[in-house]
């Protein structure tokens, strides 16, 4: 049996916490200190929108292994940067990488966990699932165009609703985000205007607004400000209690977000065909498809410097594919289809070698 000190720190918001507090609401606090020596613990770092899910999933764990998750979610700009530093033994990012980018660096990466990006508002007088916008309205938004609740481009999606004469407050990420990179990537592929003038990528020139760090920063400002409206992974919103919008899909049907329309948007997902399974779920079609639909990936070394620590990272993830999905429901989460974990699987075992060529991981 696998013996260590078990322990799981993250970062939020340029703080840590231990791991007994490990949940979105937890307060900034004193980073335990580490282990030493061994592969007592993986080491990763990166997007914040999976880290309710990654923290359910080490406490559960360490509790069956005594092997614990030391994961800094700094964002996956951050994620990236570690993984390419070689500090960390993995990387997490919402925005994958494209496969020419991989094989320049060394790294394959691999989707983990899918799940949602939300508008949250706060409005006094107006209740969470009360409004209701379109991929256009919500681009002119975020772009300055559109800058009172009560503005007619919202008011004609949203009939017999009194909205306040209030100035819209706009909040995004300050921090390198893949939840910034689906957001504006799903912003560029409904609003050419967008897509010209701002685009899509980990952070952008917001032409409006004010930025916070992570999706923990975001949900904290827009809680505090009347009149405003951010972006956040579908549990932040909800254990945060915070109020959504409902979206307009690909379809023109108006759809609320959930794990069931998250997976609708994901369930003709090519991933075979999708080489270093680079896909982007956003704005996908089907009557229920959530249109701000994400995957999460992880990025590891091909010939990692320390090939023990990643085969016992290896070791978690096949854990968390195969005794995760409950946790990953009730956190609102979709899990990855036995299909792509079998293709994943099949990767770590012809990808992942030692400096000998011994491959790490044998299905």
């Amino acid at each position: 049996m696998r013996k260590s000190v078990v322990w799981l720190s993250l970062a939020i918001a340029g703080g840590m916490v231990a791991c007994s507090d490990s949940t979105p609401n937890s307060s900034p606090g004193e980073m335990a200190s580490a282990p030493s020596g061994g592969n007592s613990a993986i080491s990763g770092a990166g997007a914040t929108f999976p880290y309710p899910i990654y923290a359910k999933w080490a406490d559960a764990y360490k509790t069956k292994t005594d092997i614990g998750l030391n994961y800094q979610s700094i964002g996956s700009g951050g994620g990236i940067k570690q993984i390419k530093a070689n500090t960390v033994t993995f990387g997490a990012s919402d925005k994958p990488l494209k496969p020419e980018e991989l094989d320049e660096a060394g790294l394959i990466q691999f989707p983990m966990v899918m799940g949602g990006v939300v508008p949250v508002v706060h409005v006094e007088g107006i209740e969470g699932g009360d409004l209701a916008l379109d991929g256009p309205t919500l681009a002119d938004i975020f772009s300055g165009k559109v800058a009172k609740w009560n503005s007619p481009e919202i008011a004609v999606l949203n009939p017999g609703v009194e909205l306040p004469d209030t100035a819209i407050a706009i909040v995004h990420r300050s921090d390198g985000s893949g939840t910034t990179f689906n957001f504006t990537y799903y912003l560029s592929s409904v609003s050419p205007t967008w897509e010209e003038e701002i685009g899509a990528d980990s952070a952008v020139q917001w032409p409006v607004g004010i930025g916070a760090k992570g999706n923990e920063g975001v949900a904290n400002m827009v809680t505090q400000t009347n009149g405003a409206i951010g972006y956040v992974e579908y549990a932040y919103a909800l254990q945060n209690d915070m109020a959504y919008t409902k979206m307009k899909n690909a379809d023109g049907v108006v759809v609320e977000p959930s794990a069931e329309n998250f997976q609708a948007a994901a369930a003709n997902a090519d991933w075979a065909n999708a080489p270093g399974y680079y896909l982007i779920l956003t704005n996908q079609p089907g009557a229920d498809s959530w249109p701000m639909t994400a995957a999460t990936f992880i990025l590891v070394y091909k010939e990692p410097k320390d090939p023990a620590a990643l085969k016992t990272a290896l070791d978690f993830f096949d854990w968390a594919y195969a005794s995760g999905d409950e946790m990953a429901d009730e956190l609102h989460y979709v899990p990855m289809p036995d299909a792509v974990v079998n293709m994943v699987k099949k990767t770590w075992a012809e990808s992942i070698k030692d400096s000998s060529g011994k491959a790490l991981w044998t299905n």
